[in-house]
């Protein structure tokens, strides 16, 4: 299983950027997949996770940011808009050898098994 992340840059606050996550040897749309985020010297934080329909955002980019999947392209992406300095970290998308993950630890990066490798976003003040 290979995911290849994509779309990340230099914005100022305010703008907007989108993520892709490109996945292959694994269906998005048959498991729980989600984005995650490191700040540098912070930990990995959740940021989103989508399940067919069902949607979780983590409060801190609720309202800005919208993960959605197109089944067709077997891509993941993050809508990120009205982005805050804060934003700024290296951007991972990942997914499960499972099924659908269990909601109370969709929030955790251990219930993964596939990561990407990363997409900077910078969000300049």
């Amino acid at each position: 299983v290979q995911l290849q992340a994509s779309g990340g840059g230099l914005v100022q606050a305010g703008g907007s950027l989108r993520l892709s996550c490109a996945a292959s040897g694994r269906t998005f749309s048959e498991t729980t997949a989600a984005w995650f985020r490191q700040a540098a010297g912070k930990e990995r934080e959740f940021v989103a996770a989508i399940y067919w329909s069902s949607k979780w955002y983590a409060d801190p980019v609720k309202g800005r940011f919208a993960i959605s999947r197109d089944n067709a392209e077997n891509t993941l992406y993050l809508q990120m808009n009205s982005l805050k300095p804060e934003d700024t970290a290296v951007y991972y998308c990942a997914t499960r050898s499972g099924g659908r993950a269990i909601v109370g630890v969709l929030r955790s990066d251990a219930t993964y098994d596939y990561w990407g490798q990363g997409t900077q976003v910078t969000v300049s003040s």
